[in-house]
């Protein structure tokens, strides 16, 4: 009997095409200097040859282990030295909440009155964040989750290539950054440390679906390594290696959300989720700066801390740029958890309106 390989070795094996295209163009990227390299190449490459036609595996399983990782890093922002006044992060995630609202209603007025979808596809369409959540609550409703999910992955496309533009207008960042030699690419921590660090990854998963957190292994995970790092118990940081991996994993999880997408068959949803999607930012970016000018919160935080949705993606990038990640993981946190809990509500109130 020929032998048969572990189920999860040969989903790995389907996906390394995926990774390895996703690989080269982070590889790319980071040759011309593009910023975020790792994460910008992969979404990019894997956009690019999903739009040409070709089907490409996406990393299933392999993308919770990279929430869990993401998670963990998250965590370490969490520093015993980390400030902040908790009156300008009251304001601001109240005035985070505010510019959901305003999203939320422009969203359902836009898919509604503009795209022409139904009440169910127009709402859970246009929630801005927690495309995993969303997609999952809406199987059982009458929307349309071709148009949910390609309106989610178009909205996350779009943000994710204009924040290197947005945030080199508004000045203040350093979107290259410094490449790691060879010695710091090859860099791993030591067994404590790395016990720490699995601890928290593997405690914080069962921990955020026992709480059943909103993206529970992202947000789980980020719970107990924040925990431990703000307290002292260690300083434990992850390699650069493994943070670009998760870059790229996360690249291609956005990449091939397009796989078997036709434009010519699709071209209407398309126009109108990334029409919807650059309103949407500019929602965004008038919060953002609204509450740096009230207030004095720094620009580049709120933006990303208010950008409509993916809180994986968004947080990481904060990672990534050293952007107050803790600052904007926290606000992810609470529009997911807020969004999630008012959607039956939403729900209702929408079909009364139309009914």
């Amino acid at each position: 009997m020929p032998f048969a390989p572990l189920p999860a070795v040969a989903a790995l094996l389907r996906f390394l095409p995926t990774l390895l295209l996703g690989l080269v163009g982070g590889a790319a990227a980071l040759a011309v200097d593009l910023p975020l390299p790792w994460l910008l190449g992969a979404m990019i490459a894997t956009t690019l040859v999903s739009l040409a036609g070709v089907r490409l595996r996406s990393p299933g399983r392999g993308r919770q282990g990279v929430l869990v990782v993401i998670g963990v890093m998250l965590g370490t922002a969490f520093t015993p030295e980390m400030t902040g006044d908790p009156r300008l992060w009251s304001a601001s995630l109240s005035a985070m909440l505010v510019a959901t609202a305003a999203m939320m209603a422009f969203s359902v007025w836009f898919s509604r009155r503009v795209a022409g979808h139904s009440t169910e596809t127009a709402l859970y369409a246009g929630v801005p964040g927690g495309v995993s959540a969303v997609t999952g609550m809406a199987l059982s409703s009458g929307a349309d989750l071709r148009v949910v999910g390609m309106t989610h992955a178009v909205r996350i496309l779009v943000l994710l290539v204009a924040i290197p533009p947005v945030l080199k207008a508004i000045g203040h960042v350093d979107l290259a950054g410094a490449t790691p030699d060879l010695a710091q690419w090859l860099w791993l921590p030591g067994p404590a440390d790395a016990a720490w660090l699995a601890g928290a990854g593997a405690l914080g998963a069962w921990l955020g679906r026992r709480l059943r957190l909103p993206n529970a292994l992202l947000f789980g995970p980020a719970l107990i390594s924040s925990a431990l790092h703000f307290t002292g118990v260690t300083h434990a940081a992850l390699p650069p290696a493994l943070i670009a991996l998760a870059q790229v994993i996360i690249g291609v999880s956005v990449g091939v959300r397009f796989t078997g997408t036709s434009l010519a068959a699709l071209g209407h949803t398309l126009a109108m989720a990334a029409l919807q999607a650059l309103c949407l930012l500019a929602i965004a970016i008038l919060a953002a700066w609204a509450i740096h000018a009230t207030t004095g919160v720094s620009l580049p935080a709120a933006l990303l801390a208010y950008m409509p949705g993916g809180a994986p993606e968004l947080s990481l990038v904060a990672l990534s740029l050293g952007i107050d990640p803790a600052f904007v993981t926290a606000h992810h946190l609470l529009r997911i958890t807020v969004l999630i809990l008012l959607m039956p509500v939403l729900l209702a109130a929408c079909r009364r309106l139309n009914a």
